[in-house]
C-alpha cells in the first residue's frame, strides 16, 4: 500500500505526532522518552516564542492505516539572515525501517522548503538550538542524557540514500571523576581567580539561582555565537526557557563566576542524571512521574554536564580550571561514579580540553546532514 502523507493540522494530529516515538521505541532500553506535555508545548505556536521567526509544518506518514513516521520542515528566518544561507531544516524525524516511508517524508519536507525559496535542507534540527538536534551515528548501546537525541541505527543510511551528506559532527564523552581534586587544576584556578579578581558563587536555593537566569542566557548568546548554526535567543525565549527548565536545576550542582562588580562572567550547569527516571515516567509527570524524578535527584551515581560558558574576554585565562575544581568537589562529595557530557562540536577543542584532567572516553557521535535542493 502506498504511503499517505498527512499534514498535522488538528490537536489530535499533533498528539499522534508527539506520541509516535513511544510506539517506535517500545522495548528499547536506550531511548529516553521526553515529557509528552513538554513536547506539545514546544510545538504549540501560541506558546513557543520561536514561532515568531520560524515557519514550520509537521507531517505524519501513514502506511496500512498506521502512523509509520513523522517529520517537521523548518525555515528559521533568523538563521537564514545570520548565516547568510537559504537553508531549511528538518527535525522531529522518526521512521520505521522502510525507505518508502522515510523517502516520502523527506521528499515532502524538501518540496516544502523549495517552495519557500530554500536551496538546501539540513538536519535533524529544532526550532532553536535548545531542541534536540543531530542524528546519532555512534553509541547506540549507550544511554543518552535527557538533552540528547536517540534514534535507530538505520536512519543514517536512509538519509544518505536520499543524497544527504555530513555537514557537522558532535561528540559526547563519558568522564570518570577523580578521587581527589587535581592539584594542577587547583593551582591554575587559584592563580586565575586572584589575577582576574573573580569569585565563585554557589547558589544555595533555586530562589538564589533564578536572578542569574537572564545573565546565564546572555553568556550563552555571546559565547555560542560562533558555533555551527547557532541563533541567539530573544528576551521572550529566555523567559520561556527559564520557566521551562530552571525548576529542574539543582543549585548545588551549579557554579557561577562573577567579577568585582557582581557581573556574571561564567557559569557551569550540571545535573543528576534523569535518564532512567524519565524512562520510568514514560513521558508523564503524573501520577508517578514526579516520584521517579525526585528519587533520581537524591543520590545520583551519574551526573550530566549540560552547559558551560565563559565570556569571550575571560576565556583562555585559566577560569575553566575553576569549573573543573568545583566539579571535582561536587563529584567527590556526592560520590558520583560517572559524568556524561552533552553534545560538543567535534572541532570545539576549548570544551574538550576540559576533560584532560580526567579519565574519559568518547562514546557517542551525532551528525547534521545536508542536501542541496
Amino acid at each position: 500500500m502506498a504511503v499517505e502523507i498527512r499534514e498535522v493540522r488538528t490537536p489530535r494530529d499533533l498528539k499522534e505526532f508527539v506520541r509516535f516515538p513511544y510506539r517506535l521505541y517500545r522495548g528499547n532500553s536506550y531511548w529516553v522518552p521526553p515529557l509528552i506535555q513538554g513536547e506539545l508545548s514546544t510545538l504549540d505556536r501560541k506558546k513557543n516564542p520561536a514561532f515568531e521567526y520560524c515557519d514550520a509544518s509537521f507531517w505524519l506518514a501513514l502506511k496500512d492505516g498506521q502512523v509509520a513516521g513523522r517529520i517537521a520542515g523548518i525555515v528559521n528566518r533568523k538563521f537564514v539572515d545570520i548565516w547568510k544561507t537559504p537553508t531549511a531544516g528538518f527535525g522531529w524525524f522518526e521512521t520505521v525501517d522502510d525507505r518508502e516511508v522515510s523517502g516520502a517524508l523527506l521528499e515532502t519536507a524538501e518540496t516544502w522548503a523549495r517552495q519557500r525559496g530554500m536551496t538546501a535542507v539540513q538536519g535533524p534540527m529544532g526550532l532553536t538550538n535548545f531542541d534536540h538536534q543531530g542524528l546519532l551515528i555512534e553509541g547506540f548501546d549507550e544511554l543518552p542524557t535527557i538533552a540528547s537525541a536517540y534514534n535507530h541505527p538505520y536512519y543514517l543510511s536512509h538519509l544518505e540514500d536520499r543524497g544527504y551528506e555530513k555537514v557537522n559532527d558532535y561528540l559526547e564523552f563519558e568522564v570518570k571523576p577523580p578521587k581527589e581534586i587535581p592539584e594542577k587544576a587547583q593551582r591554575i584556578a587559584d592563580i586565575a581567580m586572584k589575577r582576574k579578581r573573580i569569585r565563585l558563587i554557589k547558589p544555595r536555593s533555586k530562589k538564589e539561582l533564578l536572578p542569574y537566569a537572564k545573565d546565564i542566557f546572555g553568556i550563552i548568546n555571546r559565547t555560542y555565537s560562533h558555533l555551527f548554526a547557532y541563533v541567539p535567543l530573544s528576551d521572550r525565549q529566555i523567559e520561556y526557557y527559564t520557566q521551562k527548565y530552571f525548576s529542574f536545576i539543582q543549585p548545588e550542582y551549579v557554579s557561577l563566576l562573577a567579577d568585582t562588580e557582581d557581573r556574571l562572567v561564567g557559569f557551569q550547569i550540571t545535573m543528576p542524571s534523569l535518564s532512567r527516571a524519565m524512562q520510568k515516567a514514560r513521558g508523564r509527570l503524573y501520577p508517578f512521574g514526579w516520584f521517579h524524578l525526585l528519587k533520581a535527584l537524591k543520590k545520583p551515581k551519574t551526573i550530566d554536564l549540560y552547559l558551560v560558558g565563559i565570556l569571550p574576554e575571560y576565556q583562555n585565562q585559566g577560569l575553566n580550571a575553576v569549573f573543573m575544581v568545583d566539579l571535582s568537589r561536587i563529584t567527590i562529595e556526592n560520590r558520583i561514579e560517572t559524568a556524561e557530557t552533552n553534545s560538543e562540536q567535534e572541532d570545539n577543542k576549548k570544551v574538550q580540553d576540559f576533560w584532560k584532567y580526567y579519565e574519559s572516553r568518547q562514546h557517542k557521535r551525532k551528525r547534521i546532514v545536508k542536501k542541496t535542493l
